[in-house]
């Protein structure tokens, strides 16, 4: 039966334009999603980790290399991408930033850079240093993009995230390479500069824990709180500030027991592209135990990792091939 209510005067139907066949393809690159990044930032850290145990039993390099080749490859392809994307609509990256997957995908972008440079000291100690500059520049436009998101955005999009290491934190980074290229005055600012805004960052989100548990679905984010820890205590030990190495290792050792005891709970909603937040501290716990000479955990835990990384690296790249990262993770499109 018809609606026997009478229409509002002047009312016309919506009109919908008529539906395309063959449906219209996105041009290519034009729907990048930035959370490839996390999962890539994790398989080049596990090819860092791999070299550093691979030197601490003497066993020829040559896997790690292969592996940091692929890593690079992959990260390089993915930047391209996105840079695609940005040249043919700049404000994709401001809109990208609105979303948590696309916050933590281009902090992780950025800082790839400066583990490529990490991969590049051994092969050409200019290129290296070009690298970390690049990086260290484009993460801290990066970082100001974030801060002025944060402001603008409303009260309960202003909360501390465990992703916020990756924007203030990840700088530490720099240090992998700055110690092996003599630029000690670098790594060691990395150093005091990064390590009381990752103090601040943990005792805030421990209150936030406290207070309330994060929802299921975001709770591999709590996995980046053993990044800073284990970067900062490599970088501290790489400086001979052995004090300061012990000291983060030890708390690197408590942040991986409190994530080993709560594992089934972060993971009880399933895989998703957050899971690559497991794969970077993962690869960073590697090295550090390497770098306070550790040498045995350190590759008990290099053991898992390579299992595990490569499983969510795959799985990732898998989903951004076939379309569903971008849609799942809200991507902007170009």
């Amino acid at each position: 039966m018809s609606d026997p209510r009478p229409d509002p005067a002047g009312y016309r139907p919506r009109s919908f334009p008529p539906p395309e066949f063959p449906p219209r393809k996105p041009r290519l690159f034009a729907r990048m999603p930035p959370a490839v990044f996390p999962a890539l930032m994790g398989l080049l850290g596990l090819g860092l980790a791999l070299r550093r145990g691979l030197q601490a039993f003497g066993l020829p390099p040559e896997p790690a290399e292969l592996l940091l080749g692929v890593a690079v490859a992959l990260w390089a392809f993915a930047a391209v991408g996105y840079a695609v994307k940005i040249g043919r609509r700049p404000g994709v990256v401001a809109e990208d930033l609105r979303t948590l997957p696309g916050r933590a995908g281009l902090a992780a972008g950025s800082l790839g850079a400066l583990l490529v440079a990490a991969v590049m000291v051994p092969y050409d100690a200019g290129v290296a240093q070009g690298v970390l500059w690049a990086g260290l520049g484009l993460h801290g436009v990066l970082a100001l993009l974030v801060i002025r998101h944060f402001l603008q955005a409303p009260k309960e999009g202003r909360e501390v995230t465990p992703v916020w290491h990756l924007h203030f934190a990840g700088f530490i980074i720099g240090g992998l390479s700055a110690v092996p290229l003599g630029l000690t005055q670098l790594a060691t600012g990395l150093v005091w500069l990064t390590g009381p805004i990752a103090v601040a960052i943990w005792l805030w989100s421990l209150w936030q824990i406290v207070t309330r548990v994060p929802p299921a679905p975001l709770r591999p984010l709590l996995a980046i709180h053993l990044a800073p820890a284990s970067l900062l205590a490599t970088v501290s030990a790489g400086l001979g500030l052995w004090q300061v190495a012990i000291g983060f290792g030890v708390v690197a050792a408590l942040i991986a027991l409190a994530l080993l005891f709560g594992a089934r709970h972060m993971v009880i909603s399933g895989f998703s592209a957050l899971w690559g937040a497991f794969t970077f501290p993962l690869a960073a716990l590697a090295g550090a135990l390497f770098a306070l000479q550790l040498d045995v955990t350190g590759a008990m835990i290099l053991a898992f990792g390579m299992g595990f990384i490569p499983y969510v690296v795959v799985r990732v790249l898998v989903a951004w091939m076939k379309g569903g990262l971008a849609a799942r993770t809200n991507a902007a499109e170009a």
